[in-house]
């Protein structure tokens, strides 16, 4: 016999199966199917494809790039951090405001480098 805790998951697992499936099947049915030569073209980078796949892109993607995960580093910080902001005192708010103070340096540095302008 399955525990009644480990039965209710089991339960909504299969819903959520069921739904999954429902959903999917219910696009592919009323889905329009309408190639265009537009639609089906390759997409890189906001320009068209005009030589092999494996030449050196700009340095602004990479840079961009790198700004993207220095900042959603910080979220993934943020968030441990308010859920516990009560207990870490004094020495915890402060550590996290000179991290913050570090990365707000870090994009102005890459602001007047001239990272962000395209």
């Amino acid at each position: 016999m399955i525990n009644v805790d480990y039965g209710i998951i089991l339960l909504l697992f299969g819903i959520s199966t069921v739904l999954a499936c429902v959903i999917l099947g219910i696009g592919f049915v009323l889905a329009v199917v309408n190639p265009d030569p537009e639609k089906v073209s390759a997409y890189e980078c906001g320009f068209d494809p005009f030589e092999d796949s494996r030449h050196r892109f700009d340095i602004r993607f990479y840079l961009v790039a790198i700004l993207f995960i220095i900042f959603d580093l910080e979220v993934t910080f943020l968030f441990p951090w308010t859920l516990c902001l009560n207990k870490v005192g004094y020495f915890g708010f402060w550590s996290i405001i000179v991290f913050l103070f570090i990365l707000t340096v870090g994009f102005f540095y890459e602001w007047k480098k001239g990272a962000l302008d395209w």
